[in-house]
């Protein structure tokens, strides 16, 4: 007994579609077509989402043809891993070329191209692709044959409509909440960026300043509050060691990041360039918008710091948290911005500069307050960042449940007065037994 839904049939690809059909006829040199290069395709949507209009003559050599309602596969790793899949749609003058790295799928007769994009798109699919692929590693690809032999369930065409209407009811949800979600990073950078912009003009605290009869902050340069400013080392560092170099790629969002690291064993390096609990690490060098990124050593791990970067030790008056936060504030990094001295392709802050940095320095009773209200708003906003990134993969998997469902018969119901798919694969096989057979010969040069 079968455990197929009614009406479907078990087949094959090559049963219901042309795997790579060959190159069209009848189009001329001059005639403006699409081209669709790999870029083209979005491995997000799995649309081609900005083609060229070349004249055919052009690219009609060395370029894979296509025509509308093809579904285009990218056969190459990571394009096929990623999605770049897409149903052919309102080609120039109904034709395209486009990259060789695409496998061709063309429905025979009455199958719909969205089913088979749907199916092809599915992430079981493509993990099932990824293993089938041969080639050098970089340069791996999905063999034709695998396309061809893969075997599915196909349901009777008005179902395959009606699975494909609901997949993009559905679908086009999770793209709207996707979008939204993508917004969320740049929207919690804002937010961060408003918080220390507030601390640091006073506003954050001026009413607890108040209640607390505490001082207004005093005006000073960072010189006339740090004990010294000290470049790091130059010796070269190795992928395994003892004690850790933090350079200028380890300080990331205002912290330290103990990841992609390099080591030193070097007694005399460690003992001069060996960080102490509160010391704050400033990026002196990189890129303008790099410049002056700011990290506070916390004494977790022994470590030392590279060239690129300057230890700032604070007075007793100033907490290195409150200045680590201050050097991340729109006003430090603002400094940082109008002092830097570009170089051929990076620009610099030497320590001269960096002790002529002005801010408002309150009590340090205030500073502690400052940082605790700042650490509570960001631990907050952080938090709404993990659940938009749970969220992204909960869309995801969601999705692909979805599909799941959707071609084993699960997501629509059946219709006992839609035509077998049995009946429409025995006409799909009489049609192409009696097509007359394309005639191969030398191509004539005009």
């Amino acid at each position: 007994m079968s455990d197929l839904p009614n009406g479907w049939a078990k087949t094959c690809i090559n049963d219901i579609a042309e795997v790579n059909p060959g190159r069209l006829s009848d189009i001329a040199a001059d005639a403006q077509i699409s081209f669709v290069p790999m870029p083209a395709v979005s491995d997000i949507d799995g649309e081609i989402v900005s083609p060229t209009i070349r004249p055919y003559g052009e690219v009609s050599k060395g370029y894979t043809q296509f025509r509308n309602g093809d579904v285009i596969f990218a056969k190459i790793t990571p394009c096929m891993e990623n999605g770049k899949i897409a149903v052919a749609r309102a080609l120039e003058g109904g034709v395209a070329c486009g990259s060789t790295e695409f496998h061709i799928v063309r429905s025979l007769g009455d199958i719909s191209p969205d089913f088979l994009w749907r199916y092809l798109r599915q992430k079981s699919f493509r993990n099932d692709a990824e293993a089938s692929m041969t080639g050098a590693v970089g340069q791996r690809r999905v063999p034709a044959n695998f396309l061809k032999e893969h075997s599915l369930a196909l349901p009777p065409l008005p179902e395959q409509r009606r699975i494909v209407t609901k997949i993009d009811t559905f679908i086009g949800k999770s793209r709207r909440a996707h979008y939204h979600l993508d917004h969320i990073p740049s929207l919690v950078e804002k937010y961060k960026q408003a918080i220390l912009a507030a601390a640091f003009r006073g506003d954050l605290t001026r009413e607890w300043r108040e209640g607390q009869g505490l001082p207004e902050p005093r005006s000073v340069l960072l010189g006339d509050v740090a004990e010294g400013f000290n470049y790091g080392s130059a010796a070269k560092s190795a992928k395994e060691g003892r004690v850790p170099v933090l350079r200028m790629g380890n300080i990331q969002g205002g912290k330290l990041d103990w990841t992609n690291l390099v080591f030193t064993d070097d007694a005399a390096e460690i003992t001069k360039y060996g960080l102490k609990e509160g010391d704050v690490l400033f990026n002196r060098t990189n890129s303008p918008a790099l410049v002056g990124k700011t990290a506070l050593f916390s004494g977790a791990r022994e470590a030392v710091y590279a060239g690129y970067l300057i230890k700032v030790r604070c007075k007793s008056e100033l907490l290195p948290a409150f200045l680590t936060y201050c050097l991340n504030a729109p006003n430090g990094r603002a400094y940082s911005w109008e002092v830097k001295s570009d170089g051929v392709s990076q620009s610099n802050i030497n320590a001269k500069k960096l002790a002529a940095f002005r801010f408002d320095l309150p009590t340090t009773e205030e500073q502690a307050e400052i940082v605790r209200r700042i650490e509570a708003a960001l631990s907050w906003i952080n938090r709404i960042t993990v659940n938009a990134t749970s969220a992204r993969k909960l869309i995801d998997h969601l999705d692909q449940s979805l599909l799941a469902k959707a071609f084993k018969g699960e997501l629509v119901p059946q219709d006992p007065t839609d035509e077998p798919a049995s009946v429409l694969l025995d006409r799909i096989s009489a049609e192409r037994a009696a097509a007359p057979k394309a005639k191969r010969g030398r191509r004539k040069v005009d």
